[in-house]
């Protein structure tokens, strides 16, 4: 079983188990990213220490290349000095190194084949991570959406017409009660009570304020050279004036009467 299987097979047992005593969605999905980082992490180092061990194994090969062509040139060095013997043994020691560099060779590229599986299957986790948690915030937020729902639902069927909404119907009548006696006793107030003299010296005063309104006005008038000084009809609106005066008193006295 491979390191990312084994990862699966782990990450899948501890997911079921999540879901099993889940309570509190928002905290089952937090744990299950914080679960998903810490099997990256690891699965990083095994990819690390498979990383290493190709580097390792590349060196080891290029440094057998490396001994294969020393131990030619001593072989040259040998011929060129007329011992064959040192030679034929240099010969053998690079022959040995070159079977060791091929060996090498072989074994650091089937294990750079596969460590690069192991980097595009890292890279491939945590892209799958980052997904997640893309999808931690979308399903959180439909699990608060639907807890909303349901909190609606609930109140709504607890609350029947013949609880809420009819006690806020009698409160409604009551209130409109209270308005209309509020409304009732301040009328009987101003026509049943105080000095019905005075509230009529009250109106009365109203209509000679009135009329003394008028005065003011014409003489405005004739102070602005609108009117003549002695024209007539300022007299006459005066009296006009007086006269509807007087012949309010007189209506205040035949109500009294």
């Amino acid at each position: 079983m491979g390191i990312f299987d084994r990862i699966a097979t782990l990450f899948k047992s501890n997911i079921n188990d999540l879901i099993s005593k889940a309570e509190d969605p928002e905290k089952m999905l937090d744990q299950i990213v914080v679960d998903m980082r810490n099997q990256l992490a690891k699965a990083k180092q095994q990819v690390a220490s498979a990383i290493a061990d190709e580097k390792r194994l590349k060196d080891q090969a290029e440094a057998e290349y490396k001994a294969s062509q020393d131990w030619e040139a001593k072989a040259m060095l040998a011929i060129k000095e007329g011992r064959d013997d040192l030679a034929k043994q240099a010969l053998v020691r690079q022959g040995e190194h070159a079977e060791h560099a091929q060996q090498l060779q072989t074994t650091w590229q089937s294990h750079s084949a596969e460590t690069e599986k192991l980097k595009n299957s890292l890279r491939d986790l945590n892209d799958k991570i980052e997904e997640a948690k893309r999808k931690k915030n979308l399903l959180l937020a439909r699990q608060r959406r639907a807890q909303a729902q349901q909190r609606i639902s609930e109140t709504m069927s607890s609350m029947s017409e013949k609880s809420a909404f009819e006690a806020f119907a009698r409160m409604e009548e009551k209130i409109d009660q209270n308005e209309r006696m509020i409304k009732a006793s301040t009328e009987i107030d101003e026509e049943f009570s105080g000095d019905r003299l005075v509230g009529d010296f009250k109106k009365l005063e109203k209509v000679a304020g009135s009329a003394s309104a008028d005065q003011q006005l014409l003489a405005l008038k004739q102070k602005m050279g609108l009117l003549p000084a002695g024209e007539s009809a300022a007299p006459r609106r005066i009296g006009a004036g007086e006269e509807t005066v007087q012949a309010e008193v007189e209506d205040v006295r035949g109500k009294k009467g």
